[in-house]
């Protein structure tokens, strides 16, 4: 076998990547903003207001703790299994929370583990290659982390494995964003950035404004309006909700 033969994998070029990321956070009822350049993290908060917990601090102490989690692995080695493990047993505030958490690694594979409604998809050129699951009990009632009995645990994730290439673009984000745009409108606009070369920041914000549209809309067609009538449920319009999205370049090293 040559050494060009050794570096090909399924027609893949294998060679060291990296990541380079761009997310944005619209909340519900306030103004957007952008979250940094290199977030692998996704949360989303649940109904605890209505009980008088601000979930939110679960959250924010969950994300906090992975963080720190990861300070503790190599590099390229970071097992986002062990991540969500340390960090759920360290988070001890009231709430509870989706998770997803994804990492590239060694060999042009990206791990991830996910816990709810959070979804990612990997897009190459013009195709989703991959679109990851999601867990939930009944229409509109993932699967959350939390320290309640009823609250899913770390075990229950969903354990993820997919090969990249250089090029490949990543879009993960919370249900704020799958519920109000449908795949091909994802893809459409990511394609769109692929094709004219921006970067990750730029496709970010783009992906962002472009759900939060319909969130606001009554009369939209979106993903959340069908699902609500396979359900049962018929309501219209998009869904509003806070919307974190991250948008991925896979990149050659």
């Amino acid at each position: 076998m040559t050494r060009s033969q050794d570096l090909v994998w399924n027609g893949i070029r294998r060679e060291k990547l990296r990541l380079k990321c761009g997310s944005f956070y619209i909340a519900k009822d306030r103004a957007s903003k952008p979250q940094g350049d290199d977030s692998h993290f996704i949360y989303g908060v649940g109904g605890w207001s209505k009980h008088g917990v601000d979930a939110g601090l679960y959250a924010a102490e969950l994300i906090n703790n992975s963080l720190l989690a990861t300070l503790t692995q190599p590099l390229t080695q970071v097992d986002p299994m062990k991540v969500l493990d340390e960090a759920f047993s360290k988070t001890k505030a009231q709430g509870s929370s989706t998770a997803c958490i994804i990492t590239l690694q060694e060999g042009n594979m990206l791990h991830a583990v996910n816990v709810g409604d959070s979804r990612f998809m990997v897009i190459r050129r013009v195709e989703i290659i991959y679109k990851s699951p999601i867990q939930l009990h009944s229409f509109n009632f993932p699967y959350q982390l939390g320290n309640s009995a009823n609250c899913a645990k770390p075990r229950q994730a969903q354990v993820i494995k997919v090969r990249v290439a250089a090029g490949d673009v990543i879009i993960a984000g919370t249900d704020g964003l799958f519920d109000n745009l449908f795949e091909l409108q994802i893809l459409a606009t990511a394609s769109k950035g692929i094709e004219q070369d921006l970067g990750a920041e730029e496709m970010v914000w783009e992906m962002a404004q472009l759900a939060y549209q319909p969130s606001r809309d009554k009369a939209a067609v979106t993903p959340f309006m069908e699902a609500s009538k396979r359900a049962g449920r018929f309501r219209d319009g998009g869904k509003g909700d806070d919307i974190t999205v991250i948008v991925s370049r896979i990149l050659g090293a």
